[in-house]
């Protein structure tokens, strides 16, 4: 029969292994300007979008995308991020509207006056994707640290 030889540490030891490294407390910080920054470029990103594919007509639309607060737990890691808009950029964003009917399976017996305008949609992804790369990378390397850190300790225990 084996025996495992390993020594658990106490309660302090444990305390002073979870405390909180200057390399863990500089991931927080990447990652709380990183989602601050997200939803400020984003209002910046779709505004820019809306002029240069002339989704104007009377500049509410432009004016409509706003930033609600980010909702987040102490370090970052649960993060809800909220932005509004007026619902009438969606229909531009995906080219339908009035001349549609409800239901209507696409065929509208005459050609289509209303182009697709994807002010919102497609760079909406793509920074979202970027936004969870981040978050990805940065809390796997705070991790790494960690369990670096713990296994240093615990040595020198």
């Amino acid at each position: 029969m084996q025996t495992n030889s390993y020594k658990y540490p106490n309660f302090t030891q444990i305390t002073r292994i979870m405390s909180t490294t200057p390399q863990q407390q500089s991931a927080q910080e990447a990652r709380e300007k990183y989602i601050l920054a997200f939803n400020a470029t984003m209002i910046q990103i779709w505004q820019e979008r809306i002029t240069l594919l002339d989704v104007i007509d009377t500049g509410a639309l432009l004016r409509s995308p706003l930033s609600l607060p980010v909702k987040a737990d102490g370090r970052f890691f649960e993060v809800t991020l909220s932005q509004a808009f007026l619902e009438y950029g969606l229909w531009q964003d995906y080219g339908v509207g009035r001349e549609t009917p409800r239901g209507n399976s696409g065929d509208l017996g005459r050609a289509k006056k209303r182009k697709r305008r994807p002010w919102f949609s497609k760079k909406y992804y793509a920074s979202f994707l970027n936004l969870r790369d981040f978050l990805g990378e940065n809390i796997g390397q705070e991790f790494q640290g960690i369990i670096a850190d713990t296994f240093a300790r615990t040595n020198k225990i």
